[in-house]
């Protein structure tokens, strides 16, 4: 299982808006999977799902230090990734269910949405498929002359996958700017990551020289302090960092997973230290907000998400006609 992180300070709360703005992101991508998990009971969503609710803080710590000009590749797991980069719920939301507004004509579902216009080369339904979309941005960004940063997010099931050897070698051999996010929940699928990884995750970077940290994933301030390090080393050409995010996820490897590997001791030590409430803890001990602004905050979240369901189930399907759409130039 990740190591609970208790030894180290959460840094200091940004100013009163940019804190509520990383709240805010967190509440939408927990209110957002709570209804994607909604629908998919209700089987108004095809196929399988995968959640990250208890994840937010990575997302979110790592997208907060990011520009519109920046470039990541998500995995499965990837709902979060996607609005903490800027993509909208609603259409989101549409192409989760198949929707003809969705990201992709509602053809591709949730394991395969993209996004250009902010920066997002797509979920994944391959372990560590985006690994090497990441870093193809990255050498993108240097052909082209730019100071644009690529992140890939990957799970820890990812670690034991050739290819992540592959690119962190040449990210490192060429300096590129990248940015590796392994966002260690403790499971791949079912399976706890003692059963079947050796070595300390951290010298998975390591061995390559690459900047390497190991981050408390359930603290977003510490994500973010961690993720701008990690930005401005690669924005100023000093190549890639490999950040290890302990964190949990509440759900099961897909929505109708039961979880019985895991024991009811550990859930909840993990969900005493939920990346949301800790932040909203700490903005009511320093005065930032009062328990009305949360409310209110909560009621704002609330309202987007259900504008989102009634655009999505109002939506239209694909047609046949749909089917060979911007599948070739």
């Amino acid at each position: 299982m990740p190591r609970l992180e208790h030894g180290l300070a959460s840094p200091l709360l940004p100013p009163r808006a940019e804190a509520l703005a990383l709240l805010r992101q967190m509440k939408l991508i927990r209110a957002f999977e709570q209804q994607v998990r909604s629908l998919a009971a209700s089987g108004q969503i095809p196929g399988l799902v995968h959640l990250c609710a208890g994840q937010e803080g990575v997302a979110v710590g790592v997208c907060s230090a990011l520009r519109a000009s920046d470039w990541i590749a998500s995995n499965h797991r990837g709902h979060g990734h996607f609005i903490a980069k800027g993509g909208r719920i609603e259409l989101l939301l549409a192409e989760v269910m198949g929707r003809r507004p969705g990201y992709g004509l509602g053809r591709s579902g949730t394991l395969h949405i993209f996004d250009r216009d902010n920066g997002n080369l797509g979920t994944n339904g391959i372990v560590g498929g985006g690994i090497p979309l990441a870093l193809g941005a990255a050498l993108s960004a240097r052909v082209r002359g730019n100071d644009a940063v690529a992140v890939a997010f990957f799970g820890d099931g990812a670690l034991n996958q050739g290819l992540l050897s592959e690119v962190m070698n040449m990210a490192a051999v060429w300096k590129l700017p990248a940015l590796f996010v392994c966002e260690n929940n403790g499971y791949g699928e079912f399976t706890a990551i003692e059963d079947v990884t050796a070595g300390r995750i951290i010298n998975r970077g390591a061995v390559f020289d690459i900047s390497c940290e190991t981050v408390d994933g359930m603290d977003v301030l510490a994500v973010r302090t961690a993720a701008d390090r990690a930005v401005a080393h690669a924005r100023a050409g000093d190549g890639p960092t490999f950040l290890v995010c302990n964190t949990y996820r509440y759900s099961g490897h897909h929505v109708t997973d039961r979880q019985e590997y895991k024991e009811d001791a550990e859930v909840r030590r993990w969900k005493e230290r939920d990346p949301i409430d800790q932040m909203a803890q700490r903005l009511l001990v320093a005065a930032l907000v009062n328990p009305p602004d949360l409310t209110a905050l909560d009621e704002e979240v609330a309202a987007a998400i259900a504008s989102a369901v009634d655009f999505a189930r109002g939506a239209p399907y694909p047609t046949a006609d749909d089917l060979g759409k911007y599948l070739y130039a």
